[in-house]
């Protein structure tokens, strides 16, 4: 009830462009797929993968740092970590058991084995994507590990991509089938007043002052 109050109070404070915005953004936005990287080294390629998720209406992504803790960077994400929801884990483990625990299956990108395409992917129920390191990809046991594989088919002598480029290619397929497909993969009323209230909290300027003085008054 609070935060809905506060919600409301918030909204004065938004233009009727940033209002429209915000509706229009929501709409597409789904939590049907995640996205998770592994340890990635280098950190622009983080980064480029947040703005794919926001572009591709990706609302979660999952960042693992066992290895290579890093910081988002605010000039390749282009502002997209401001929209885009940032869980961090300190280990692999964590991470795999609180998405199967919100329902999510653990889908494995890689070139081998009984990888299937975009084009072919399952989509009925959520699944997380994980992609691995620059040079080596997702480990073995990791791959061994996961419910469903998925790769992007190559005819050149080069087997792997970029994994911001191999992120975006992905999300396109899906979420183009899902937009087309009888799937529930839109936001429930719930998620969207509680992203749009965050959203309004970091874009709003000096929004902790405004929403303490609400409080007090």
């Amino acid at each position: 009830m609070m935060d809905e109050s506060i919600s409301n109070y918030l909204e004065e404070y938004l233009t009727p462009r940033r209002k429209s915005l915000f509706d229009k953004v929501l709409a597409e936005r789904t939590n049907h797929l995640t996205l998770v990287t592994q340890d990635v080294y280098q950190l622009h390629n983080t980064s480029a993968v947040v703005r794919s998720c926001d572009v591709f209406g990706i609302q979660n992504i999952h960042v693992i740092e066992e290895k290579f803790p890093r910081r988002i960077d605010k000039e390749i994400a282009m502002g997209a970590q401001k929209w885009v929801s940032i869980n961090r884990y300190n280990s692999t483990a964590a991470c795999m058991e609180n998405l199967k625990k919100n329902g999510y299956r653990i889908v494995a990108t890689s070139p081998h084995g009984n990888a299937v395409t975009p084009e072919e992917f399952d989509l009925t129920s959520p699944a997380a994507i994980f992609f691995g390191t620059e040079k080596d990809g997702l480990p073995q046991e990791m791959i061994e590990q996961a419910d469903a594989c998925i790769k992007i088919p190559m005819v050149g002598f080069t087997e792997s991509l970029n994994i911001s480029v191999s992120a975006a290619i992905i999300l396109h397929s899906l979420t183009q089938r899902l937009k087309h497909s009888q799937i529930s993969w839109r936001l429930s009323d719930e998620e969207k007043f509680r992203i749009r209230l965050e959203w309004m909290k970091k874009t709003i300027k000096n929004s902790d002052q405004i929403i303490e003085r609400f409080l007090k008054s």
